[in-house]
């Protein structure tokens, strides 16, 4: 059996009881009971959507790059001339 202790990292947190009552209403069944669980799949989908926005920021920053910006040029160019000699 895999020891998760070594994994596993113990929180106390307080929360108002109108948020905790608000999270086991709207979560999925199979989590409602299971406040851990909860909290842990709540993180887990946090973390995502932190990655998510910093890609997202980091992507429309290289857009807006100048130098950046004539790199794809000078490649969608060459690529596209690639494209066009029927290999």
């Amino acid at each position: 059996m895999k020891n998760t202790a070594k994994n596993t990292i113990r929180r106390s947190i307080a929360l108002p009881i109108e948020l905790v009552e608000e999270l086991r209403s709207i979560a999925p069944p199979e989590l409602r009971d299971n406040f851990n669980r909860l909290v842990t799949f709540i993180l887990i989908d946090f973390t995502r959507h932190q990655k998510k926005c910093q890609f997202e920021t980091a992507m429309a920053e290289m857009a807006n790059d100048p130098a950046i910006r004539e790199v794809c040029s000078v490649l969608s160019k060459e690529f596209t001339e690639a494209e066009n000699d029927g290999l």
